[in-house]
């Protein structure tokens, strides 16, 4: 079972025991697709007769941090009308991301708000704006980093 941010526990997985052994054994389970983000996990024994124990893991698990502060060139570029822009936040905190024209007025704010550390997709649709030269803008903590990326209709 999985927790995330201290919610409830969700069922991820099964793994079938050996039975009565009087040797050890060893199970193993992998837990795909995670976003990033920090996460609990307990194991559910369950005997023959339906009786069952939780045993809590001690151990947080940390999945997909990345090690430094990034904002990355958006995909595809030149777009019509929609393009990806990802980005990376070793620290949680709040993340503000605007977009802005040619001449330097905010368009678009496309993000503003509190996020975990890790690996971040935002897509921007440019459908409403004109064809030309546009600058997408993250700030987070004491991190600053603009890009240019061109809308072409």
């Amino acid at each position: 079972m999985r927790s995330e941010k201290d919610q409830s526990w969700t069922s991820v997985g099964f793994v079938k025991g050996a039975g009565n052994s009087a040797e050890p054994n060893s199970y193993t389970f992998i837990d795909r697709n995670l976003n990033s983000g920090k996460y609990n996990y307990r194991l559910k024994q369950i005997d023959f007769n339906g009786n069952f124990k939780f045993y809590d893991l001690s151990n947080e698990v940390v999945i997909g941090v990345p090690n430094k502060f990034s904002l990355h060139q958006n995909y595809p570029n030149p777009f019509n009308p929609v393009t990806k822009i990802r980005y990376d936040i070793p620290v949680s905190g709040n993340v503000s991301m605007k977009i802005y024209d040619n001449i330097g007025r905010e368009v678009k704010s496309i993000i503003n708000e509190f996020k975990d550390a890790g690996f971040y997709t935002v897509e921007f649709n440019g459908s409403n704006f004109a064809s030309g030269i546009y600058y997408y803008k993250l700030e987070t903590g004491n991190f600053t980093a603009t890009k240019k990326m061109v809308l072409l209709k």
